[in-house]
């Protein structure tokens, strides 16, 4: 019975919540024990929350017999990276020494998740610094598809989790690609949303001006109502966009008749593994039939912007950890001391250099999309790899990791990570789609046609039963 709730749909559980066919309780008693038993295996979480879980479920159940819904997400047990603030408990940022810094204020995602009447169930674990790997002195999150494949990066505990059926659905944050990377890996949706979408307050940062907050999640329309519920302008994050936010889930279902999709496949396909692109080809097939129109483009090029994301990221991270380095270099791992060192040597003729790079590269892909209306790409050239894999693709440095996702953290543009079925070693395959600014709602009714196309939700991950 436990099993059964744990991989139902966020949206569909909300429903039976506000019919009072099922109890925010159960629910959350059912993730609570699966976390008990699964978790010490799998390793998603930090913290778990388990008394104020039920004291908000209780509050959910009692709200829905009065008949006050808050909405989609009323009673729904979900979690939350640990870069997010949450008052009266650390926010760790994957650094160990960060266990006793103990958080006055919930960021704004977490507020407006509670808001939306949702439990959350804890938080969950992410790797240093939310960069590409996890601290020597913490055991990476183990993928739930195969312990000896890579989880992600760095929202690797928010991808297991939710893959696992431990969440039904959970915070990332993008930079680099850190939604992207766990959602194709644990083989669920990842949303990375428009820069300035959602607010980043009580968030810490990587960089702040690449830094994404976004859902991950088993289907299409639970991202969908999990951005509805964070979304939309905080006074306390300047940055944050005033744009109206759309009822994603009201036109979820109008697909994609005349939409144009576009495909370089130089660049797509370029160095990438057959199964990948075997992948891609199926879904632009059944977009295709769905009445898409499918548009060939030249990609700009992008070694300039792929160049830039370097002095960008290390510069704002230095600033991000002014307080504590190098006064606490011993707390920080060789790696990660090195990746700030290197913001440290950064020059402001560097930096402007590389913020020029990116402004260029945003306007010529603003110029792309004036001919499509999403583009479909790989999130990453190789099939998921192996741990030691990983580490040694690390060892030379993130290059070749970025190259796919970088780029939309650099432009900002809004994408969609979706599962594409397992790869030869059993593994997910997945893609991405990325739209225009603040095009969200298209990128969803794309992603609800391949889902009802290709329906991978009742694919369970073997160490998940």
């Amino acid at each position: 019975m436990n099993s059964d709730i744990a991989f139902m749909g966020a949206v569909d559980l909300g429903k039976l919540i506000a019919k009072r066919n099922l109890s925010s309780v159960e629910a959350t008693q059912a993730m609570l024990e699966r976390i008990e038993r699964l978790d010490p295996k799998l390793k998603s979480y930090v913290t778990v929350l388990e008394g104020p879980a039920l004291k908000d479920a209780r509050r959910a159940d009692r709200e829905a017999k009065n008949r006050k819904r808050r909405g989609p997400l009323h009673g729904v047990p979900v979690a939350v990276k640990d870069l997010c603030n949450m008052t009266g408990f650390p926010t760790t940022a994957g650094i160990p020494m960060f266990r006793k810094s103990i958080a006055d204020h919930d960021a704004t995602v977490v507020r407006k998740l509670r808001d939306a009447g949702a439990v959350i169930l804890g938080k969950v674990h992410l790797t240093e610094g939310a960069l590409a790997e996890h601290h020597p002195d913490i055991p990476p999150p183990i993928n739930p598809w195969s312990a000896n494949r890579w989880s992600g990066a760095s929202s690797s505990g928010t991808g297991v989790s939710v893959a696992a059926g431990l969440a039904f659905g959970a915070l990332g944050s993008d930079t680099g690609g850190s939604i992207r990377f766990p959602a194709s890996c644990n083989g669920i949706v990842g949303l990375k949303p428009t820069w300035s979408r959602v607010s980043r307050y009580g968030v810490f940062p990587l960089s702040q001006t690449l830094d994404h907050v976004g859902p991950l999640t088993r289907s299409v329309e639970d991202a969908a109502a999990m951005l509805a519920a964070i979304a939309g302008r905080d006074i306390k994050d300047p940055t944050s966009s005033s744009l109206a936010v759309p009822d994603y889930l009201s036109t979820i279902g109008r697909g994609v008749k005349g939409v144009r999709i576009g495909i370089d496949r130089k660049y797509a396909f370029g160095g990438v593994d057959a199964e990948i692109k075997k992948a891609i080809e199926r879904a632009l097939r059944a977009l295709k039939a769905a009445g898409a129109i499918i548009v060939p483009f030249k990609m700009p090029p992008l070694e300039a912007a792929l160049t830039a994301w370097g002095p960008i990221c290390t510069s704002d991270a230095a600033i991000a950890h002014a307080a504590s380095y190098p006064s606490k270099k011993r707390g920080y791992s060789a790696t990660f001391s090195g990746f700030l060192d290197m913001g440290h040597a950064v020059t402001g003729l560097d930096y402007a250099n590389a913020e020029i790079t990116r402004r260029e590269f945003r306007g010529d892909m603003e110029q792309v999309f004036t001919s499509i209306d999403l583009m479909i790409k790989p999130v990453y050239q190789r099939i998921n790899p192996t741990v030691k894999a990983f580490a040694k693709m690390c060892e030379a440095g993130l290059d070749e990791l970025i190259a796919f996702t970088a780029p939309d953290d650099m432009t900002g543009a809004p994408t969609i990570t979706l599962p594409a079925g397992l790869d030869k070693n059993g593994s997910p395959l997945s893609f991405q789609l990325v739209g225009r600014h603040f095009e969200e709602a298209l990128l969803f009714r794309a992603g609800r046609v391949w889902q009802s196309a290709d329906d991978w939700r009742d694919l369970r991950p073997p160490l998940a039963k």
